[in-house]
């Protein structure tokens, strides 16, 4: 590693209206490192990024780059001084093929414009050079995986020559293998003496990438360690403040539960499904109980929880909610049977970004109630004052609007707006997907807490340790197709689960297994 970083920010602070998202904040980044930024949502993580790339202006402090003092007036001049980013959502276009994405911007230019064939015979080189060679720079970028699509964002981050990649959450859709390829590409740009700011929410992802940590705390800088001088359960100390012995908690909470055997079923469906989304599947739900779907991405965790809320129309099977045959071929219709339902996709399908938080947490139950007859200012102010504070939204301004919220307090909030609804039946798709272990923590701890208020919850999360940690019964699906379902108990873990996804014969007529194991609760 050279003794010279080629980022130095030293006292770096931002204000924002009624905040100080950073305080004398200190950060180093040094030529061929992996360095992880550390910290709860809230803690200043995307404001720092921002501040590097010259979307935010600093209040104080001053920023280096390879030795020279930097004022960026906007992400340009970031570029401009080897500094590239790639989002957690990729910023790609989908009509274009994967070459224009590559190149876009750095087109090759001939005498009567575009020269696509050397614009293609760039993206083609540049896509090499990350071991994608093998993709067609002329096909459409929709026609590849998420991952590949992560890779494809990277190429054209380095078309600029970047010397500093800034990789904001790039792994919080992707699965073991496709986190396992981008990694490659990341140690291969290290070993070439990229400096990579690497920013995610998984830890043992981060302990198997990362060189060193910086952890940062409400804004402020906590400190800079080697990865290896600093085990998992100190960093979430640092992280959150507090000692880890609060989230071990979760654990005797779900171990002490028991199973709801003896409950209400409250939904029952047989055969149901939806050819090319998901084969028939028969599920029952009973009261106070977590039910898991687990799978690789792409199995048909997402479908399965779709059909049942109403927002896929299925056409095979049949449905009883508490013991009464019915048809939920609606969001709206689900909505009137009490089932809520959380999207993974909490971008597009889930928070209104331009609305305000107060407005973002009523919308479920003026759905329920109709657009025609506004909600009761009493009623608004009840809903709002109660979720605020039971699930801890930060900062505690309803009125402040939903887009200047850290994810982990979008996703709160998102939960509150189903929770206003009073469900029978709660879907919760990716709730913890991209937030810090802290808020984390707190929504795994409510989804607890709903199933002992008698909630039929069902949990979905790539997180296979997370579905085992709080799951009463786990249903596993691979190629859209239910496969397994396993009773809980200390002797089943998220290698129980891969296990079974590995074993599984994929003929058609293969038996769904009803497995009935047991848990291994670890944090």
């Amino acid at each position: 590693m050279s003794q010279s970083p080629i980022v130095e920010m030293k006292d770096i602070s931002i204000s924002f209206p009624g905040v100080k998202a950073l305080d004398g904040v200190d950060f180093r980044l040094f030529p061929g490192e992996v360095h992880t930024l550390m910290g709860e949502n809230g803690a200043g993580k995307s404001t720092l990024i921002k501040a590097l790339t010259g979307v935010y202006r600093i209040d104080e402090g001053v920023i280096s780059v390879d030795g020279d003092v930097v004022q960026f007036q906007g992400t340009a001049d970031a570029q401009e001084a080897g500094v590239s980013t790639v989002y957690q959502e990729v910023n790609l276009c989908s009509n274009l093929s994967i070459g224009e994405n590559v190149m876009l911007g750095h087109e090759v230019r001939g005498r009567f414009g575009v020269n696509w064939k050397a614009t293609h015979e760039a993206a083609t080189k540049t896509l090499r050079k990350l071991g994608l060679g093998h993709l067609d720079p002329r096909a459409s970028l929709a026609s590849i995986s998420l991952a590949m699509q992560q890779l494809v964002a990277i190429s054209r981050a380095m078309v600029t020559q970047a010397r500093v990649l800034i990789l904001d959450e790039p792994t919080s859709s992707l699965d073991s293998n496709e986190v396992e390829q981008l990694f490659s590409v990341m140690r291969q740009l290290r070993d070439e003496g990229v400096a990579i700011l690497f920013v995610s929410h998984f830890l043992e992802q981060v302990y198997a990438i990362s060189d060193r940590l910086t952890v940062l705390r409400n804004g402020q800088f906590v400190g800079e360690y080697a990865t290896g001088e600093l085990d998992q359960a100190s960093l979430i100390g640092k992280m959150i403040g507090k000692e880890i012995t609060a989230l071990r908690s979760l654990d005797s909470q779900s171990a002490a539960r028991g199973h709801r055997q003896d409950a209400e079923t409250v939904y029952l469906a047989r055969g149901l499904g939806r050819k090319g989304s998901i084969e028939p599947f028969d599920i029952e739900l009973k009261r106070g109980e977590v039910v898991g779907l687990a799978g690789l991405l792409g199995s048909g965790r997402t479908e399965l929880a779709r059909l049942i809320y109403g927002a896929d129309r299925p056409d095979s099977g049949d449905v009883e909610i508490h013991g009464h045959k019915v048809a939920v071929h609606t969001p709206a219709a689900g909505l009137r049977r009490r089932i809520a339902f959380s999207s993974e996709n909490r971008r597009d399908e889930g928070i209104i970004r331009d609305l305000t938080v107060r407005e973002n947490l009523v919308l479920g139950v003026q759905a329920k109630r109709g657009w025609a007859r506004p909600l009761p200012r009493k009623q608004v102010d009840e809903i709002v004052d109660k979720y605020m504070v039971e699930l801890g939204v930060r900062p505690s301004d309803p009125n402040r609007a939903m887009r200047n919220l850290s994810g982990g307090n979008q996703q709160k909030a998102l939960l509150g707006r189903w929770l206003a609804t009073k469900p029978d039946i709660l879907i919760l798709d990716e709730p913890t997907r991209g937030i810090d272990v802290g808020a984390k923590a707190e929504i795994q701890e409510q989804v607890l807490q709903l199933a002992a208020e008698g909630v039929a919850v069902i949990f979905i999360s790539s997180e296979l340790e997370e579905v085992v940690r709080l799951s009463d019964r786990i249903i596993v699906l691979k190629d859209h197709r239910m496969i397994a379902e396993v009773t809980n108990g200390p002797e089943v873990s998220a290698e129980t689960i891969v296990k079974i996804i590995a074993d599984h014969s994929t003929e058609q007529n293969a038996p769904v297994a009803r497995a009935h194991k047991t848990k291994e609760v670890a944090l």
